[in-house]
């Protein structure tokens, strides 16, 4: 029996695809536990369209995630931050921190986006990845300044 599989199935393959199965396998688990649906013509013309749906959204995602990081690229976010002698900071900087300061500057960023490497303890300039897309990555340069 040919069936489409609306979830991952250890065995049988991946959602969306089209696999033949055992009569029994599809009526005694495939279907009570909504992991797949018969395979008809109409079944099949509506998963092409949700394939085509989700390369679609897919591909807009991509295009959105390139044109933030070309205006995000190569900008300064100036944090001014109360420091100790030798240009310590009192704590650290956070990614929530420069996430607010690209919002101020237009920019709506998740924090969860923002790659710091290490803490930022001390004053000075410190070039940071933002990850927008898994295929998209942008650089901003942070400055940190005592606070005067």
């Amino acid at each position: 029996m040919k069936v489409i599989l609306l979830e991952n199935v250890k065995g049988s393959g991946k959602k969306g695809e089209v696999v033949n199965v055992a009569d029994g396998y599809a009526k005694n688990f495939l279907f009570p536990k909504k992991l797949a649906k018969i395979a008809n013509a109409e079944n099949i013309n509506l998963n092409n369209q949700a394939k085509a749906s989700e390369e679609h959204k897919a591909m807009l995602a991509l295009e959105n995630a390139q044109k933030q990081a070309n205006l995000i690229n190569n900008k300064t976010v100036n944090l001014n931050i109360k420091c100790g002698e030798n240009g310590k900071v009192f704590g650290s900087i956070t990614s929530k921190e420069i996430a607010t300061e690209l919002l101020k500057m237009g920019f709506e960023v998740d924090k969860k986006k923002i790659d710091l490497d290490s803490a930022i303890k001390a004053c000075g300039n410190y070039s940071i990845k933002i990850k927008l897309h898994p295929q998209v990555t942008a650089t901003i340069i942070v400055s940190v300044n005592p606070e005067k």
